[in-house]
């Protein structure tokens, strides 16, 4: 059971997100806060697998809360109304697990808490594709990027370059018309290939490399 600590300053967001994580049976939320000092006391308190934090919160904001919590080892999912870029690298930079928009849907909302738990990183697809982007024209990334994307097989290259879209694990078994355990296989294999951590990590080294021109 992954536990979930909700961090939100407006009540009715967190009913909403309350009610779409406790309908679902792998998923325990076992306290609330509306503000960043509540957050980082409730989460020090009950130690849970992630927390859903949003940017813009009373007292401490949200990436505060997230450089103080991961170091305790709860994983925080960051959970905004606000896209902007600067918000995307600096929760990124705190050690997010997460960045997702709250109009995402809950499909996503749970894939990136369930990401989370088990120490991935899920970002929302439209914000993916332009933060990685983005690094690129900045001329971010692993300068041996295609050399490593050069030694995956065809298919785990074409399994990568979904990833570097933002698709989700069940949108990529549907375009490549293969199981979700062969995405996971592949995703497993690109991972240990490319030395990344997570799928984040994988999409970086995608663009990075060109593979997406």
């Amino acid at each position: 059971m992954t536990t979930v600590v909700l961090a939100d300053d407006q009540e009715m967001v967190r009913i909403g997100f309350a009610m779409i994580l406790g309908a679902a049976p792998d998923i325990d939320v076992v306290a609330q806060a509306s503000d960043g000092v509540e957050a980082v006391s409730v989460i020090a308190e009950t130690r849970p697998d992630v927390a859903l934090l949003d940017i813009r919160m009373p007292r401490i904001d949200g990436i505060e809360v997230c450089r103080r919590i991961t170091e305790g080892g709860t994983r925080a999912v960051m959970v905004t109304t606000f896209g902007e870029p600067d918000y995307v690298d600096a929760a990124l930079a705190a050690g997010a697990s997460g960045f997702l928009l709250k109009d995402a849907g809950p499909d996503l909302l749970l894939a990136a808490v369930r990401a989370a738990a088990t120490g991935d990183a899920l970002i929302s697809p439209a914000l993916t594709v332009d933060l990685l982007a983005r690094n690129r024209r900045q001329g971010r990334g692993d300068a041996a990027a295609a050399e490593a994307i050069g030694e995956l097989t065809a298919r785990e290259r074409e399994v990568a370059r979904c990833v570097a879209r933002g698709r989700t694990n069940a949108e990529i078994a549907d375009e490549l018309v293969i199981s979700l355990g062969t995405v996971k296989t592949h995703l497993g294999a690109i991972t240990r290939r490319l030395g990344a951590r997570n799928r984040v990590e994988i999409a970086a080294a995608v663009w990075a490399s060109g593979e997406m021109d």
